[in-house]
């Protein structure tokens, strides 16, 4: 397949790294603002379209990343594809029930679990100059559209349409095709190259991100892949689906990726506590 098989999403395909497909406003979506605004905030978005886009590398973001996945690696165009894991709309969803986590999520916390389990790494503060500044990017993508949150799990409006009938996925079936469709770009032992991800081992997403789930996987390479061209009938998704995910991948357990407990959270100011009260 042409360039990025996978993620993740971030795992989460109704969300949900690499950098080769442009900026979020050359694009004609109607769904897009045209500008960012000026100032400090508009410096955020920036930074946040610039996380998005070089996860592995930014000076910010790579402290916390696990693997040799970026966002755009999964949220094809950084999030402005409107099938692949689409950014479009997103902000509106939040605050979301998450099935995963049992409780009610905001975006941040959607993006901070991203990078535990799609990026394979270590949760960033909240309210860090990483998640916010990323969450600060999506929720611009959603401007000017109405909110619509979600009572059954942390999806935008333009989330991947589901695929069923795992039952026929054929992982056998599916290693012919990733043969002759994707090894060129993701290698023959999955690992990728320079410039598209692996698929499986190590260096790729761990089993407690979306797409290590058949099905989540065989709906985002169905409206993903292989890129620019996205021909696959749904039995070859699930096929290819089944065979990506029949290989060893990191496995998730929370206490790995959890940083320091003094480092969960940050205060979201620039005030000292002790002046905190002036402020007012």
């Amino acid at each position: 397949m042409q360039r990025n098989l996978l993620l993740a999403i971030c795992g989460l395909v109704a969300f949900g790294g690499m950098s080769w497909v442009g900026q979020a406003e050359d694009q004609k979506s109607p769904d897009i603002p045209r500008q960012i605004p000026e100032g400090p905030l508009g410096d955020a978005i920036r930074l946040g379209r610039d996380l998005v886009e070089n996860t592995t590398s930014h000076r910010l973001s790579k402290p916390f990343v696990g693997n040799a996945l970026n966002c755009t690696s999964c949220h094809l165009m950084n999030g402005t594809d409107q099938q692949a894991a689409s950014f479009l709309g997103v902000a509106t969803a939040y605050p979301a029930w998450s099935p995963r986590e049992k409780t009610v999520i905001t975006l941040e916390d959607r993006i901070l679990n991203c990078f535990m389990r799609s990026c394979n790494g270590i949760r960033p503060p909240l309210g860090s100059e990483v998640s916010v500044s990323i969450a600060a990017y999506i929720t611009w993508l959603s401007t000017d559209q109405l909110i619509r949150m979600n009572p059954e799990r942390p999806a935008g409006p333009h989330a991947v349409p589901q695929l069923k009938d795992i039952a026929q996925a054929d992982g056998q079936r599916g290693a012919k095709l990733y043969s002759e469709r994707c090894a060129s770009c993701h290698a023959a032992n999955g690992q990728g190259n320079k410039e598209n991800p692996p698929v499986w081992g190590a260096r790729s997403f761990n089993d407690g991100a979306g797409l290590a789930n058949v099905v989540q996987l065989a709906s985002w390479l169905k409206v993903a892949m292989p890129l620019n061209e996205t021909d696959l009938i749904v039995q070859e998704a699930l096929d290819l689906a089944a065979f990506v995910n029949s290989h060893e991948r990191p496995k998730f357990r929370l206490s790995e990726h959890m940083p320091p407990r003094d480092q969960l959270g940050t205060f979201n100011s620039k005030l000292r506590p002790e002046d905190a009260d002036s402020a007012k």
